[in-house]
């Protein structure tokens, strides 16, 4: 039995991070793509249709972020040095199924958390979003690094499992499972569903 208090809807963002082709291409193509995306495209509704608040995150550089990426950085050294991910580039777009309305947030990041390099923390409070409903590809990079941010940041949190994915199964297991519940209540989008609608 789920425990999670309802949302508030004017008070809570469902943050969609990295749904964009050139990150969707880890997730395995046919059945498990087209279900993620229609479970994302259905969390989307819902919380439109109560009156909360959609933000988007997208990863993509500039020549002026490749240029400024240090040879240290492990994770995005590799992006620079091959020139990927150009946020120009029609595979860093937003996925078509779930494309961003008027009045929803969209932000750019270069760094795995939606945060980190944006101001969707500042957007957030100025809406006065105090709760976020998490959404996004990867469960072990933008997921993982904006869960830990925001809990620090005092965001209520709730993590969508099946609105998140990662290329490795069993680390994604274990960050639902061991990981995120200490900072977060774990959800569906069925749960989602209910709980939109529990005042």
């Amino acid at each position: 039995m789920n425990t999670a208090p309802a949302l508030d809807p004017t008070h809570t963002a469902l943050l969609v991070m990295d749904y964009q082709p050139a990150v969707l291409a880890f997730v395995p193509e046919g059945e498990d793509r087209n279900a993620l995306l229609g479970r994302v495209e259905g969390a989307i509704a819902d919380v439109r249709a109560n009156g909360g608040t959609i933000a988007y995150v997208r990863v993509g550089f500039t020549d002026t972020d490749w240029d400024a990426i240090p040879a240290s950085n492990k994770s995005f050294a590799p992006l620079a040095q091959h020139r990927v991910m150009h946020h120009e580039d029609p595979a860093t777009a937003i996925h078509e199924r779930l494309a961003p309305q008027d009045g929803d947030i969209v932000v750019r990041k270069i760094r795995y958390g939606g945060m980190s390099t944006t101001d969707l923390d500042q957007q957030l409070r100025e809406r006065g979003i105090t709760t976020l409903v998490v959404s996004g590809v990867s469960t072990s990079g933008a997921v993982l690094s904006t869960v830990l941010d925001a809990a620090d940041r005092d965001y209520q949190l709730y993590v969508l499992s099946d609105g998140v994915a990662d290329p490795d199964t069993e680390v994604h297991n274990v960050l639902l499972h061991h990981v995120f519940p200490s900072r977060a209540h774990m959800i569906d989008t069925t749960e989602l569903h209910t709980l939109l609608r529990a005042d």
